[in-house]
C-alpha cells in the first residue's frame, strides 16, 4: 500500500489520477490545436467514461474505446485528410480547462478537511 493510500486515503489517490488524466487530455487537445493545419493529421483525444469502464473490467468500456479509435481514425472533416475541427478542440480545451479547476477546487477541499481533522477542528 503506498504512503498516501495509508495516510490520506484511497480518496487521494483517485483525484491525482482524475488531474493526471485531465492534463493528459489537455496535452493531446493542445496537440491537435498545433497541428490544425498539417494535411493528414487524425486527433488524439482520451475518453474519460471508457477509461473508467476500462479499469473497472466492464467488458463495453474495451468494445467501446476500439469503436470510437476506428471511427476517429476513419473521419476527415477535411480536403487535406486531417480529421482536427479548431472550434471542438477549442471547446474541448475549455471543457478540459473546467474539469481541472473543479478536480483543484475538490482536492484543496479534502485536504483542508484533513488539516481541520488534523489540528482537531481548532
Amino acid at each position: 500500500m503506498r504512503v498516501m493510500d495509508r495516510m490520506f486515503g484511497s480518496h487521494s489517490e483517485n483525484l491525482r489520477k482524475a488531474m493526471g488524466k485531465t492534463s493528459e487530455r489537455a496535452g493531446l487537445l493542445a496537440g491537435n490545436l498545433a497541428n490544425v493545419n498539417t494535411p493528414g493529421y487524425k486527433r488524439r483525444d482520451t475518453e474519460f467514461a471508457i477509461e473508467l469502464d476500462q479499469r473497472t473490467g466492464g467488458p463495453q468500456g474495451m468494445e467501446r474505446m476500439q469503436q470510437m479509435r476506428s471511427s476517429i481514425d476513419s473521419t476527415s472533416i477535411r480536403i487535406d485528410g486531417s480529421s482536427v475541427d479548431m472550434e471542438k478542440e477549442v471547446m474541448a480545451m475549455a471543457e478540459t480547462e473546467m474539469r481541472f479547476q473543479m478536480l483543484s477546487e475538490i482536492t484543496s477541499r479534502h485536504f483542508s478537511g484533513l488539516k481541520n481533522v488534523i489540528k482537531e477542528g481548532r
